[in-house]
């Protein structure tokens, strides 16, 4: 190759872990670190109207407040870059690029968008910034498409600095590197770069800049990296790997001390609050060929088992693959576990006539109910009490109601009086009672089909006396702190565990509006 070059994008990607929200102080010492490092371009963060700040984050509502926010000083021989989504800021609101300001945009567009890509990057380059083209998911494209995007770029885009591969969804392997550079270097113009930008869904993001590195061509090559791979989801290309590969087979001579610096002192305290690296999500969104946020999302739910996100992953429509849309996904989830809906009036029926006008105690498996073994004992030991245990077995209630699959397995090995959803149902006569699912969730903007919402649901209808609640302890973030089996732990977000543990109390005070609702052990819900 000619030339080749490193874009460190720690403040920018990075920044999709933890909403832009660095702070001054990690923004700074990053920046020195980067600096120090000696990479050859440096992406401060994202330029938004909408979304926006002024400082403490790297998501900047115009490129002026870059300079202001953490830009006072530049490096030489050090060029420095924003991002912009295709939509998300008016280019023509940029103000001319001066020596104290940022080098260069990059564009980040869907394919839909990429005949508007040449107006946007006129404007851009007409107001004296560099201007480098990043087309989304570049996989997306056929041949043919690629090689016209290529074509429309060469004829009006020439000056750009920059054709980018980008690998969004973590999908590529070697051989994808390899077809495509070859479309790429074959195709665009000579006097061009090319970069590749990618994403660690399949732990191939080493191995496809390796790949890249040895491809035979003579123009410049340009790769994305961050430090330490902090990036949305998997994270990307570690700056620190990459660096270190170059120095001893490119003769480059990066500095790594800067960046383990940083590392220790900034980006492991980062990476404590805000999780990021591979996990079984992410791969199984790149095997699907998805955004990792539908994988994200139907993980995070907890309530199916990995095989099933990656069945309900692979019916995804390849129009919403690109993009996550929230109501679509849950819509999506809602049919999967709709699929075996039955007719459950009569074994309603049974479970009324056996609950009616009784206490029934509802048993979750909240950590508390080690700390009042005893006293649910008694309620257990008790004739008059019904007593219902949910996905757990701690004790020997008179029923296990189970939203689970290992749980209703285990209920029905051991032979215990099983209440189960339809859509985790394996069928089942004399002990198991199927409840119809789609009956007895509740869907808001959510879907909400927790054990503790189907029990309620199905205690109101049984028209019990009172309801006992044991092991209802609400979430935390410290997912030592969330249930009595270590087995059940599953990590929440302080998000996911605000907005949980609100509609639980909610949901339990409306529940108390038609039957009388006790907390028998501690709880947040309250």
């Amino acid at each position: 190759m000619n030339k080749l070059s490193v874009l460190d994008v720690t403040l920018r990607d990075g920044g999709c872990v933890n909403n832009f929200n660095f702070g001054q102080e990690y923004m700074e010492k990053i920046l020195a670190a980067q600096e120090a490092s000696g990479v050859e371009y440096i992406e401060l963060g994202y330029i938004d109207e909408k979304n926006g700040s002024e400082q403490g984050r790297t998501q900047y509502i115009n490129e002026q407040v870059i300079t202001k926010c953490i830009l006072k000083e530049k490096k030489d021989g050090v060029k420095y870059v924003a991002m912009m989504d295709y939509g998300k800021f008016d280019p023509n609101n940029l103000q001319p690029r001066t020596p104290d300001g940022i080098d260069g945009l990059r564009v980040a567009f869907h394919k839909k968008n990429c005949r508007d890509i040449v107006s946007v990057g006129k404007t851009i380059m007409e107001k004296g910034y560099e201007f480098f083209i990043q087309p989304m998911i570049t996989l997306r494209y056929t041949d043919a498409e690629l090689i016209e995007l290529i074509e429309m770029v060469n004829k009006e885009l020439p000056d750009a600095s920059g054709f980018y591969i980008v690998d969004s969804f973590g999908e590529m392997r070697p051989n994808d590197m390899k077809r495509v550079i070859n479309l790429v270097d074959h195709n665009l113009i000579p006097s061009m770069t090319v970069g590749f930008h990618s994403h660690n869904n399949l732990q191939m993001s080493y191995s496809n800049a390796v790949e890249l590195l040895r491809f035979p061509t003579n123009r410049n090559i340009m790769l994305d990296s961050s430090i330490m791979g902090m990036g949305k989801g998997a994270g990307n290309l570690n700056t620190e790997l990459l660096l270190e590969h170059l120095n001893l087979y490119y003769g480059k001579k990066y500095s790594i001390a800067p960046l383990l610096e940083v590392i220790d002192k900034v980006i492991n305290q980062l990476h404590s609050e805000n999780y990021w690296g591979y996990a079984v999500e992410y791969y199984l969104s790149a095997a699907n060929g998805c955004t990792p946020s539908y994988a994200g999302h139907f993980y995070n739910k907890h309530m199916l088992p990995v095989d099933q996100v990656a069945e309900l992953l692979g019916m995804i429509d390849e129009t919403k693959k690109i993009s996550f849309d929230k109501e679509y996904a849950e819509e999506l989830y809602r049919q999967y576990n709709e699929r075996k809906s039955i007719n459950d009036t009569a074994v309603v029926k049974e479970l009324k006539a056996a609950l009616e006008g009784k206490k029934v105690l509802l048993i979750a498996p909240g950590k508390s109910i080690l700390d009042a073994k005893d006293e649910i004992q008694k309620y257990v030991d008790n004739t008059d009490v019904c007593t219902i245990s949910l996905n757990n077995f701690e004790f020997d209630t008179d029923f296990v109601l189970t939203t689970r699959t290992e749980a209703y397995d285990e209920a029905v090995k051991t032979g215990k009086n099983v209440i189960v959803t339809s859509n985790i149902s394996k069928g089942g006569r004399g002990t198991v009672k199927i409840l119809d699912y789609k009956r007895w969730i509740i869907v808001d903007e959510s879907t909400h089909d927790s054990s503790g919402v189907i029990a309620m649901n199905l205690l109101k209808e049984c028209n019990v006396s009172e309801i006992l609640l044991a092991g209802f302890d609400g979430f935390s973030v410290n997912i030592n702190q969330n249930y009595f089996d270590p087995s059940l732990r599953h990590p929440v977000t302080e998000e996911q565990a605000k907005n949980r543990n609100a509609f639980f109390g909610k949901f339990v005070n409306s529940v108390r509006e038609t039957v009388k609702v006790t907390y028998l052990t501690k709880t947040i819900y309250n």
